[in-house]
């Protein structure tokens, strides 16, 4: 019988097989390779001594997280397409409104792992606090707190001397 660790790091070889196939699924080596680090940091942060999912396991959740990263990265070119003035006649209000959503974008990118994946389920996903909180084993009040600090850096990056806005 193996040791966890030793599962974990059998399973950890095969990162450079999974980097190539998420390259090949978002068409971004650097994005494949951070959704594959993720994968692997839930699966060391759920599994701790308890065992490791097989080869075939980590390759459904590295193709989850391409699909998942798919959808937002189109939600989010939707999102910034809907935020253009109707009819685009105003230049400024275009470039304005495609700096902010950067700015936004930038700062949700910045924001720690946990903090980011709340918001992204609550504002993208349309997740209730409450279904948050039970799927990521936290509080409400907890998932109000991420909200909370994504929010606010939403706002300052927003307000922000130097940008234009606020």
């Amino acid at each position: 019988m193996t040791s966890p660790l030793a599962a974990f790091l059998n399973l950890y070889r095969e990162r450079s097989r999974l980097i190539r196939y998420a390259d090949r699924l978002v068409g971004s080596r650097a994005t494949g390779a951070d959704l594959v680090q993720d994968v692997f940091l839930r699966l060391w942060e759920r599994s701790a001594g308890r065992g490791y999912p097989d080869p075939a396991y980590v390759t459904r959740s590295v193709r989850n997280a391409a699909l998942d990263h798919l959808r937002a990265e189109r939600l989010r070119d939707r999102h910034a397409e809907e935020a253009l003035p109707p009819g685009a006649a105003d230049l400024e209000a275009q470039i304005d409104a495609r700096q902010a959503i950067a700015l936004i974008d930038t700062a949700i990118r910045a924001l720690p792992e946990r903090t980011r994946h709340i918001f992204l389920l609550n504002r993208i996903h349309g997740r209730s606090y409450r279904e948050i909180g039970a799927v990521m084993q936290i509080s409400s009040t907890a998932v109000e707190n991420h909200m909370a600090r994504a929010l606010a850096a939403c706002r300052a990056a927003l307000d922000s001397p130097g940008t234009g806005q606020g």
